[in-house]
């Protein structure tokens, strides 16, 4: 599609001539096109991205299966308390905290680093995470858990070797939430990313456009591409999405 395609009347959704010129022009570098600027920039901010995404859906799944299990199995005083808490911090705007956490980043030396934005992600989406997983060790019988302890087990043994497994859907599925919601965020690495070390593909794909030109063709295709990673990760884990989801409903 031109950028002059856009602009016919009547609104076609097919374009009139089909071209890879912008695809050819992304994805130059990949094909020993020399000083291709556009593809450096891209194919880092896709290694950027893949690193953030991947990077908070580790932490935060291995923090909630800790987490949530312990709001659920384990006795101390202001369980609740201290749950509700947690789950409270999702109501709060995002916007809302940027001054101080970027204060707080600036004082920790974690601007523009993959720690930083990972943890700010973390922190975003572990409550959320640990409300799902919840629910699916509510519905998980603790008569298999007092079996295993009987026979001599720990609590850790326990679950790792026994509750974990089973609630393997909806560890996946809360990983899917997550690396989802990472990949496709925008605010926080516009202020916490500011150069192409950090930067991912959310953020440097609108920089196509520029105050004298809106490249519309780059900008579909680097577009597209970048739907590519979280599209499969959905359509091959889908089931687990959907019975993870599912796990405490028939509770």
């Amino acid at each position: 599609m031109q950028p002059t395609d856009l602009a016919t009347s009547p609104i076609s959704l097919v374009p009139p001539v089909l071209t890879l010129e912008h695809y050819k022009k992304l994805l130059g570098g990949l094909f020993g096109v020399i000083d291709n600027d556009i593809w450096r920039d891209f194919s880092r901010s896709m290694v950027n991205s893949a690193v953030l995404a991947l990077g908070a859906t580790l932490i935060t799944v291995a923090a909630e299966a800790f987490s949530a299990y312990a709001a659920v199995r384990l006795r101390f005083p202001g369980r609740n308390l201290v749950f509700i808490l947690i789950i409270s911090t999702m109501a709060v705007p995002g916007y809302t905290v940027l001054i101080p956490l970027y204060r707080l980043m600036v004082s920790l030396g974690l601007v523009d680093t993959y720690t930083g934005i990972i943890l700010i992600y973390v922190s975003a989406f572990l409550p959320l995470a640990m409300w799902l997983m919840r629910s699916v060790y509510e519905s998980l019988p603790v008569s298999v858990e007092e079996a295993a302890w009987i026979d001599g087990a720990g609590r850790l043994y326990t679950l790792v070797r026994i509750v974990l497994p089973l609630a393997a859907p909806g560890l996946i599925a809360t990983a899917i939430l997550t690396f989802l919601g990472a990949w496709g965020q925008f605010s926080v690495p516009l202020v916490f990313a500011p150069t192409i070390d950090t930067k991912p593909l959310t953020v440097l794909i609108p920089e196509f456009a520029t105050k004298n030109y809106i490249d519309y063709g780059l900008i579909n295709a680097a577009g597209v591409l970048a739907m590519i990673l979280p599209a499969a990760v959905v359509i091959f884990l889908n089931r687990y999405l959907m019975r993870g989801l599912m796990a405490g409903a028939g509770k």
